[in-house]
């Protein structure tokens, strides 16, 4: 049996991982501003998660959802504590597609509604009411396309108003910077004009935390730039540094109800153990507060180097803290295979034309001083 071709592929196996720094089996050192796409949030193999993870796993790894798994409430607690919603209740699952899946479910339970407001360029996941709002029809399939979604430009708020008025809208759901859409941020003007529209028309607002959550922007979630505050929050991909795990943030405004969500494998004693080991190097090494201290040195930097010479062919940078995107004037193929193979430097990409910056929320301001001048070279 072979692998069902799907990706493609860099020929380099990636065989160790430390803090920003990845090694393949040749042993050439790599810089990692892709972080595995916005996974690694703490660092790859940090000792204290490799601990916890490890104690854990020789304990019991895996129990169903039938019985109490104290983890899960420990959890719980903890990140109502870090990220400022207490009151909020939790529910985890196993990916970030699962996350928005559920979201958007609990806001169809609630308001009885089917329609859901997404964003051109949005990137919801795959799984099957997460793709009908992922603004990319290549990836939906005809299964899929179920009219229930209606995409709108993100930051026009008179448009988000004028479909919200109609009163058959469940849901909106935004990603405060958008990722996969090429680091496009939201404002603050439309993210307050969006919640008083859902407030008004007893919408659900949902913010789609899973990229730019868990420290990326320089504060827990990239929303509390903003001054609003969703009745749903989602996250994934750094919430375990690379173990599978989602979760969603429920406001109090919803009823739980016995079986109408489920999960086998969400929230299992390994993935919490890694989740709660997370939190703890978040907390005990400051990261969210060096995500927006190297982020605004790097987003400096490089406008700056966009306005010289050398750096011709940038055309915008934007972002905040270690979620940034460079846009340039020819296509990022060349200038990010140059990075890897010549540079030695991991970089993400959107589009066409824009490289993204998703590196570990331990970057130092050295590793963001040595990629600037190996980017400096390949420009």
């Amino acid at each position: 049996m072979q692998l069902f071709d799907v990706y493609p592929l860099f020929p380099i196996n990636i065989v160790r991982g430390q803090g920003c720094r990845v090694w393949d089996e040749e042993g050439t050192e790599y810089l990692d501003l892709y972080g595995g796409h916005a996974v690694i949030s703490i660092g790859h193999a940090h000792p204290h998660y490799v601990e916890a993870v490890s104690r854990q796993v020789a304990q019991l790894g895996f129990y169903s959802n039938s019985v109490v798994n104290k983890l899960q409430r420990e959890l719980a607690e903890r990140l109502g504590h870090t990220c400022g919603y207490e009151d909020y209740r939790l529910f985890l699952i196993n990916s970030g597609a699962e996350a928005n899946e559920n979201a958007l479910k609990l806001a169809s339970f609630h308001t009885g509604r089917k329609r859901v407001l997404s964003a051109q360029k949005a990137f919801h996941g795959r799984t099957s009411l997460a793709v009908e709002v992922t603004n990319n029809p290549k990836i939906i399939a005809p299964i899929n396309a179920n009219g229930h979604a209606t995409f709108l430009p993100l930051n026009d708020l008179e448009a988000w108003k004028a479909e919200l008025k109609k009163g058959d809208v469940a849901a909106c759901i935004v990603e405060c910077i958008q990722g996969v859409g090429g680091i496009q941020l939201a404002t603050a003007e439309f993210m307050q004009g969006l919640r008083q529209a859902c407030d008004e028309t007893g919408t659900v607002l949902i913010c789609d935390e899973i990229q730019c959550g868990y420290g990326r922007s320089g504060k827990f979630f990239a929303h509390q730039w903003l001054g609003v505050r969703p009745d749903i929050i989602t996250v994934a991909k750094g919430i375990a540094n690379g173990f599978p795990m989602g979760a969603v943030l429920i406001s109090p405004k919803f009823e739980a109800v016995y079986g109408q969500l489920g999960t086998t494998f969400g929230g299992n004693h390994l993935a919490c153990a890694a989740a709660l080991a997370v939190l703890d190097v978040i907390e005990g090494e400051g990261l969210i507060e060096n995500a927006r201290q190297v982020g605004d040195y790097l987003l400096r930097s490089l406008k700056e180097l966009a306005g010289q010479p050398e750096g011709a062919l940038i055309t915008d940078v934007r972002g905040r803290g270690l979620m940034i995107g460079i846009e340039l004037s020819v296509p990022y193929k060349e200038i990010r295979q140059r990075l890897l193979f010549d540079e030695h430097v991991f970089t993400g990409c959107a589009g066409t034309n824009v490289l993204r910056l998703l590196p570990p929320l331990c970057l130092s301001q050295g590793d963001a001083e040595e990629f600037l001048e190996k980017f400096k070279r390949v420009l």
